[in-house]
């Protein structure tokens, strides 16, 4: 007999780390914005949260196997949001980022289009399994990866679109591409990265200027470089034990530019200095150990490509963020999961926790 899924299954120690810092983020926003216009945001975010953790609990239900089965359809209808947009979507401060819902609701498709790539990434390279990788395979997964980001380039939004990347470099590594096809990959990257800086056609003169500030803040202090010699300064003003929570002299000051999402974890990190800072990493730490746990025990080949897939996302962005609060990574605009305020990136955040958990749950049907 057919046993259905349970959420008796479910991995509810990963659940209790993600709240943990769901709670973190929601006091870390009241403080950052306590003293500002955006005072009040951390209820949204309590909503953005409750709404992701419905979403999270409806899709660990819905078998990943049967989404595998339509995500061509789904591929389709993400282009067209993506389209979307470009076309008619609303325009804030220089880009057409949001579709404007009824009710006042703005929804970033951008967001959604990752969770959508890391499934059709998986079904592709699935359905390759046991052969080795040729040109024709490499270009056909760059091309499902690299039409929805020339796309969202043109919105434009360059760190939502470079948070692609790590789900194709995740499907080609898990399958299995060569190490010379790789090297030349490589080769060919940093060659358009030159192309894409030489050229006043793909990147603008502004996002050149973000995506290199961070060698030498200090050539154009009140310019480019601002944020992040602010965001230096907050986070070692921080200290070993932090100022306390709504005392941060940058981030109460207004110096420190959108604390409550780009730069969150610099005023969490002068508010609760060093040590705060250590415990949040390890939270992170620890849910991403809990999901390459569910990965290497998913019952087939797909589930692991999947879960892979969340777990390659999250570290890019993670890595991304932090770097950057520290002038170690350019200045992209890519959020902290968990932790930004932002509903889009909740909720996507909670429906690639809700896949896994339906992978985790599959283990258990038989």
């Amino acid at each position: 007999m057919r046993r259905f899924l349970s959420f008796r299954d479910f991995d509810w120690t990963l659940l209790g780390f993600v709240l943990l810092l769901s709670v973190i983020s929601v006091f870390e926003i009241y403080s950052a914005t306590l003293h500002t216009k955006f005072v009040g945001f951390y209820k949204t975010q309590i909503l953005w949260l409750l709404g992701g953790m419905v979403a999270m609990f409806a899709l660990s239900l819905v078998d990943y196997h049967r989404i595998l089965d339509i995500i061509h359809w789904i591929y389709g209808f993400c282009l067209v949001s993506l389209v979307a947009v470009i076309v008619v979507g609303t325009k804030v401060l220089g880009a057409r980022r949001w579709i404007k819902l009824p009710g006042g609701i703005h929804f970033q498709p951008s967001e959604w289009v990752k969770l959508i790539l890391i499934f059709a990434i998986a079904k592709y390279f699935v359905n390759l399994a046991g052969k080795q990788l040729s040109w024709l395979d490499i270009g056909k997964a760059m091309a499902i990866v690299g039409i929805p980001m020339l796309l969202v380039l043109k919105q434009p939004d360059l760190g939502t679109a470079l948070t692609y990347s790590p789900i194709l470099l995740a499907g080609l590594f898990l399958g299995g591409i060569d190490w010379k096809k790789a090297l030349v990959l490589v080769s060919c990257g940093l060659l358009l990265v030159g192309i894409a800086f030489g050229s006043g056609k793909i990147l603008k003169p502004y996002q050149k200027a973000r995506l290199t500030s961070f060698m030498n803040p200090d050539a154009d202090p009140k310019g480019s470089g601002y944020q992040i010699n602010q965001s230096k300064i907050a986070v070692g003003d921080g200290g070993v034990f932090g100022r306390g929570a709504t005392k941060g002299t940058q981030t109460q000051g207004d110096f420190l530019p959108i604390p409550y999402t780009d730069f969150i974890f610099a005023a969490f990190a002068e508010e609760h200095g060093f040590i705060g800072a250590v415990v949040v990493l390890l939270i992170y730490f620890l849910i991403l150990m809990r999901l390459i746990q569910n990965a290497q025990t998913a019952a087939d080949l797909s589930g692991t490509f999947l879960v892979m897939g969340v777990v390659a996302v999250l570290i890019f962005q993670i890595a991304v963020n932090v770097g950057m609060v520290i002038g170690l990574m350019p200045v992209t605009g890519i959020p902290l999961p968990l932790m930004s305020y932002g509903g889009s990136s909740v909720l996507f955040t909670f429906l690639a926790l809700g896949m896994v958990m339906n992978v985790r749950m599959n283990r258990f049907v038989n």
